[in-house]
């Protein structure tokens, strides 16, 4: 896999997280606790998207 086809999917996965977390952020019966973990998969993915970016 090239880095910029990596780097496409890697941004897919983050912005499907970004959905997941504003549908979960509606959702009474979705609590906090899995929130925070939807948000930090997505930061973690940020971050690597960063870090690939920065040596692409």
């Amino acid at each position: 896999m090239s880095l910029s086809s990596h780097l496409q999917e890697l941004r897919k996965k983050h912005q499907h997280l970004s959905s997941e977390v504003e549908a979960a952020q509606r959702s009474p019966a979705i609590d906090d606790l899995q929130i925070t973990e939807l948000k930090k998969q997505k930061l973690q993915l940020k971050e690597e998207i960063e870090r690939l970016s920065a040596t692409a």
